[in-house]
């Protein structure tokens, strides 16, 4: 299905819209001098842990411990993910690298 020039420009439209409606509605609800509402500080603590948790539940519910490779590669790039975490506190460099070592054994190791 191709799109016509204008039916283009009403989804780049909508999209832009719905973006910044998203962007901006919490400045205009929760602003500079007024204190937000105590369950969305509350909210705001404990959501990433959740988030993570979840991704970490999500990416490795596939795993089989009954079939080759028995989900070594997993389990070594989540130690090489939580030991490179707590030497350097930096989220992007343990992801990252952990990405790359899990690549790397998934492609070249564990063949």
């Amino acid at each position: 299905m191709t799109l016509t020039p204008l039916q283009t420009i009403i989804m780049i439209g909508a999209v832009a819209l719905g973006t910044m409606v998203t962007r901006f509605t919490p400045f205009l609800i929760f602003p500079d001098h007024r204190e937000p509402p105590r369950f969305v500080t509350y909210l705001g603590k404990v959501l990433p842990a959740a988030v993570i948790g979840l991704l970490v539940i999500f990416c490795l519910k596939g795993i089989s411990l009954l079939q080759a490779p028995y989900g070594i590669p997993e389990l070594i790039s989540v130690v090489c993910v939580v030991l490179l975490h707590l030497w350097k506190r930096n989220s992007l460099l343990s992801i990252g690298v952990g990405t790359v070592m899990y690549m790397i054994l998934i492609q070249f190791v564990f063949i």
